[in-house]
């Protein structure tokens, strides 16, 4: 056994050195500059906007568990006159028969829909405040469509492409894509509220480690981002000063990789994010109308405005991909509870968000998407006060704003009870190839190289929507 010691790379240096946040710091830089993608490919071309695009950020609004459509985005009058029958046999037959959608006990919503801006776009009283605010901004998709009434696999179909969970998330790819307006914050921030967190849903799958979602608390913000308690900021500057001479020393010994090594300033950012996230999120700084019309101190509505808050504030810093996962929409029981206070909780905090981007001059910048992975059956379950809704992936709503989307309009629709997509189905792949194409991203023209094989986003292929665009 050979026990000569042997030299380390400078990749393997700054991997084991204990600086935190220094690798995806380094990750930052290197992404906005092409370098690191150029390395990490075997073919050696760099992934890039392939089209011109003014969006800087997508916010993606994804609701675990999964909404009822039939309860807030996508009217069905008909239940009413159905309620507690069976699906009529004319509507029956068009409906795919899939596992967990019995076809009895029908139920109508609890909620009255109501027609909302000059499109005249129906929304139930769960959503007053988007609604009246924000629906001629909000494009409504009705008939998105998969095969999976499992959790954990909708879920990984939703948010990176397929069921399986081994691939890189939606947000990996973007920000391997096109990297960070920001030298300072990463690139790829996750918030959270409820018990539930799937790691694929933000991990990098099979690209490179430095291009997953950073959680981040809404309280104490990045995390491992402070000082040790006993090292100044004089002698990190000092710790950094003789990195940088070990770092020229390196280069000496690899001459070939003179572009990389030039453009490793991992230390260095990793000291400028110590200064610039604590300022980044103190929402103290926010004035008391900004809180205010948030909901922030509200009985329902403060964990989610300061996250949405917050949210606004690393749109402003250059954050590429922000994801808020809101767990807890699964109402198999107690639906006329639970979905009224969730929708409470996020109403007034979203057309908040909106309101906010779009007096900014922002909203047009940023693409906001929401949804779950699934939706719920028209039919009861259960019965009584607990009565909810099971799960039904095989026609749902989602809805876009912002970010050259064409507000005002609905794209597809379900069965007259809501059931299943029957008009414009739309799938995930779908909806990614449709976010690439809002980046300026051509889905078949951004891939990583693995195994020979060129991965792209949307696995084989998806369509782009370009109704949401405005394009037939």
């Amino acid at each position: 056994m050979n026990s000569q010691p042997r030299d380390m790379t400078r990749r393997e240096i700054l991997q084991r050195m204990p600086l935190g946040f220094g690798s995806l710091a380094l990750a930052s830089l290197l992404q906005q500059d092409g370098v690191l993608q150029a390395a990490s490919s075997a073919s050696g071309e760099q992934p890039a906007q392939h089209f011109r695009s003014n969006v800087r950020s997508i916010v993606f609004f994804f609701n675990g568990g999964g909404p009822s459509q039939v309860d807030t985005f996508d009217p069905k009058p008909l239940l009413g006159k159905l309620d507690g029958e069976r699906v009529p046999d004319s509507i029956a037959r068009d409906i795919p028969r899939i596992a967990r959608a019995p076809l009895i006990n029908l139920l109508p919503s609890y909620w009255k829909f109501r027609r909302y801006g000059e499109s005249g776009i129906e929304v139930s009283d769960l959503y007053p405040n988007l609604a009246s605010r924000h629906i001629d901004d909000l494009c409504v998709i009705r008939s998105m469509r998969h095969e999976s009434p499992i959790h954990a696999p909708a879920e990984y179909l939703t948010l990176t492409g397929t069921l399986v969970g081994d691939r890189p998330s939606l947000g990996a790819w973007l920000t391997y894509g096109l990297g960070s307006e920001t030298h300072n914050l990463p690139a790829f921030v996750l918030f959270k509220t409820g018990s539930t967190l799937r790691p694929p849903g933000f991990g990098s799958g099979f690209l490179p480690a430095r291009y997953q979602g950073i959680l981040v608390d809404i309280e104490r913000g990045v995390p491992n981002i402070e000082l040790p308690p006993s090292v100044t900021r004089g002698q990190r500057q000092a710790q950094l000063k003789f990195l940088s001479q070990l770092n020229r020393l390196h280069q000496q010994q690899l001459p070939e990789n003179s572009e990389l090594e030039a453009r490793i300033r991992s230390y260095e950012l990793t000291y400028q994010m110590q200064a610039a996230a604590p300022e980044a999120f103190d929402l103290s700084a926010e004035t008391r109308e900004t809180h205010d019309l948030y909901g922030v101190g509200g009985d329902f509505t403060d964990e989610y405005a300061r996250i949405l808050l917050q949210t606004r504030r690393l749109i402003e810093r250059g954050v590429r991909f922000i994801m808020v996962r809101s767990g807890q929409w699964d109402f198999h029981s107690e639906i006329r509870t639970k979905h009224a206070e969730k929708s409470l909780a996020t109403d007034q905090p979203l057309a908040a968000l909106l309101t906010d981007l779009k007096r900014r001059g922002l909203l047009d910048e940023t693409l906001i998407v929401w949804g779950g992975e699934f939706g719920r059956t028209p039919a009861a379950q259960g019965s009584g006060d607990m009565v909810g809704r099971d799960h039904s992936p095989s026609g749902y709503s989602m809805w876009l704003a912002g970010g050259g989307v064409q507000g005002g309009q609905v794209i597809g629709a379900t069965d007259p009870v809501g059931y299943a997509a029957i008009e414009r189905p739309v799938h995930p792949n779908d909806l990614h190839a449709t976010i690439l194409h809002a980046l300026g991203l051509d889905q078949h023209r951004l891939y990583y190289e693995r195994h020979n094989r060129r991965e792209i986003v949307t696995v084989n292929g998806g369509e782009v929507v370009q109704e949401v665009f405005g394009r037939s």
